[in-house]
């Protein structure tokens, strides 16, 4: 039976007629068209919708509408949740279509039945404040269907206590658990494994695709149709999970499960905690050995580390020392069992990293200020995922407002070996140049130059003024946005203005969001967190400042050998692969201005490069269509006729 698209998202159609402020928008419905052709011949679609296209719903509809598995795969678990919670059930019942719908999430998001009650009957903990958390998680696991965290408010998500309260691939006991039946993660994956529609998380999809986690891979052998929302975030998302990776943080991490197994079930063995202990500080002391430093070092960088070397060798020595003592007492329980296998897995991985040089491949370290992450990523993941699109006939659809430069998709399809996909693109419904306005100001220093963020500030305090507030200020580092905030309080305080500054870092992401959306004359300030994934409607947001051009650091390890292997290999990594990487964040960026038809507002990019190089022409003309200036007193005279909050 042929699907009548038109009869749902046309004038006069069941989406008019059932959903109150419903509007017409052809490119909606040309959208779900090309989705509704990939999904009946089983192809691949790679699909860019400007931001009001109302992709959701076009990708929705024909997905149900075809029948079959589903599985519809987001960027973060904000959309994933808004997806199972608001738009499935709305398309479902709108389409008439009795589809049965699934949230799977990571298990980590999952409250542990096994490890709360672990935890309770050993009695340490960090805090008072810990301890309190823990024990109204146990309450909270008594009452709830689904054991999600996200449902347990009284919890702060950032809680020690979470770590404690869910398990990981690592510690989870699987069928050996006595509370298996009762399992809030295997209830979610049954769940999902019975349901036509599945909504998952790319780092889900990806973790159970590499890792066979018995997750998203029992869905993906019956799935129809797999759709990627957020697709821009799939190429990064790929080289991390098809490298491997090992972390300081999972032997603190092993050294506390091991010391909890043996207060619980080998209390008369002492120096199993001891092993574990001297595994813990040995794990610190490889972070303490990169140095005070926090950031992405080449392996190459650290081979003359002495230190380093040294440290790894402990490390090697303790956990090789810890496995005997576990080995010896595993019979005792699976939890000793399970960390001694822990602890011969954890010693592999380090010793891999150590020994595996390979062509195509980076090793490189993440130093945060209590870790390390020794990491082997692979440069060139277009030949595997691939290979993983090819496994099996079915559609998979891409869909986001940024993966092309202008129309043109080839960068992303050659990140991601997707050469032979259809590609279309559908601009915004908005009226982006009478709706809003792009400034570039004039006589702007080079933004490696000293002062450059001062610089910004001060080119962006009369339009801040101008707009009363209302603004976001983006900048491309955690260093700049310090300056840049402490700045803008000086010009404020100089100017006797006492508007709110909210900064990223001093709260959770949702709660600035909340207080800067409910507060006159606010100004947030953020780093990478606030680029995308972000949504202020109406005049609580009516000023984007951007700082920089978004081009990753050139010293970032791999994008370093990237370029290194594009240039070796003939082309211009800097024309090929950085400016258009450059173009989708800065358009994710420029994204967060008009989110709705009725949206009026600046986006100010501060950066000269736009105007006076010649890859700038590129960038500028991928940005959305804005009335454009270099005039300060456009961008001024711009507000005059806004209406002030």
């Amino acid at each position: 039976m042929k699907i009548d698209l038109a009869a749902h998202f046309a004038a006069g159609g069941s989406f008019e007629r059932a959903l109150a402020g419903w509007r017409v928008r052809p490119q909606q419905l040309e959208f779900a068209e090309a989705v509704l052709e990939a999904i009946e011949s089983s192809s691949v679609l790679i699909a860019e919708a400007g931001t009001g296209t109302g992709k959701t719903f076009a990708y929705l509809a024909p997905a149900l509408a075809a029948g079959g598995r589903v599985i519809v795969s987001t960027g973060t678990k904000t959309l994933q949740d808004q997806l199972f919670h608001r738009d499935l059930p709305l398309v479902r019942d709108t389409l008439g279509i009795p589809a049965k719908l699934a949230l799977l999430k990571g298990r980590a998001n999952y409250v542990c039945l096994h490890h709360v009650e672990e935890a309770a009957a050993e009695g340490t903990f960090a805090s008072r404040e810990e301890a309190k958390h823990i024990h109204a998680i146990a309450r909270f696991a008594g009452r709830t269907g689904s054991g999600d965290k996200a449902e347990c408010t009284e919890v702060p998500e950032l809680s020690g206590a979470w770590a404690r309260a869910t398990s990981t691939r690592d510690n989870c006991l699987g069928s050996r658990c006595r509370h298996y039946e009762d399992c809030f993660v295997m209830k979610a994956r049954k769940a999902a494994n019975d349901a036509d529609l599945v909504v998952v998380n790319h780092h889900l999809f990806f973790a159970d695709v590499v890792l066979r986690d018995e997750g998203v891979t029992d869905l993906l052998p019956s799935a129809n149709t797999i759709v990627f929302d957020e697709a821009h975030h799939l190429p990064d998302l790929a080289r991390l999970f098809f490298g491997q990776s090992v972390s300081t943080a999972q032997v603190v991490e092993l050294a506390r499960d091991a010391r909890g197994a043996q207060l619980v079930h080998a209390k008369d063995s002492p120096q199993i905690g001891e092993a574990a202990l001297a595994a813990d500080r040995a794990a610190r002391d490889v972070r303490i050995a990169l140095g005070m430093a926090t950031g992405r070092f080449a392996a190459a960088q650290l081979d003359a580390n002495a230190a380093l070397g040294a440290a790894l060798d402990a490390l090697d020595e303790r956990l090789d020392a810890l496995s005997k003592l576990l080995a010896s007492q595993a019979e005792r329980a699976e939890e000793l069992r399970n960390a001694q296998a822990r602890t011969a897995q954890l010693r592999e991985a380090f010793s891999a990293w150590r020994a595996v040089k390979e062509e195509g491949a980076v090793r490189w370290v993440e130093a945060y200020a209590q870790s390390a992450v020794l990491n082997r990523t692979p440069l060139d993941v277009g030949p595997v995922f691939a290979q993983q699109v090819a496994a099996g006939k079915r559609a998979w659809i891409f869909t986001s407002a940024t993966l092309s430069v202008g129309g043109d998709f080839r960068h992303y399809q050659s990140e991601l070996g997707l050469a032979e996909a259809a590609t279309r693109s559908w601009e915004s419904p908005y009226d982006f140049a009478s709706q809003a306005l792009l400034y570039v100001p004039e006589a702007m220093p080079e933004p490696n130059s000293p002062g450059y963020t001062e610089a910004v500030i001060d080119a962006a305090f009369p339009v801040i003024e101008a707009s009363g507030g209302r603004a976001f200020l983006l900048f491309t580092s955690l260093r700049a946005m310090d300056i840049g905030q402490a700045r803008l309080r000086e010009k404020l305080g100089a100017r006797g203005l006492d508007w709110p500054v909210f900064v990223q870092g001093s709260a959770g992401k949702n709660e600035l969001l909340e207080r800067f959306r409910d507060t006159p004359n606010a100004i947030l300030v953020g780093s990478q967190s606030f680029w995308e994934g972000v949504d202020v409607k109406g005049e609580a947001l009516s000023l984007v400042v951007i700082d920089k051009l978004p081009f990753n650091p050139p010293d970032d390890p791999v994008l370093a050998a990237r370029i290194e292997q594009i240039n070796r290999a003939g082309g211009n990594a800097f024309m090929d692969h950085q400016v258009p990487r450059a173009v989708i964040a800065l358009k994710q960026g420029a994204g967060r201005l008009i989110r709705d038809e009725t949206d009026r507002g600046v986006l100010m990019i501060c950066d000269p490069r736009l105007i006076t190089k010649h890859y700038g022409k590129r960038i500028w003309r991928a940005l959305p269509p804005f009335r454009r200036s270099r005039a300060l007193a456009d961008a001024v005279a711009f507000f005059a006729s806004v209406p002030q909050a």
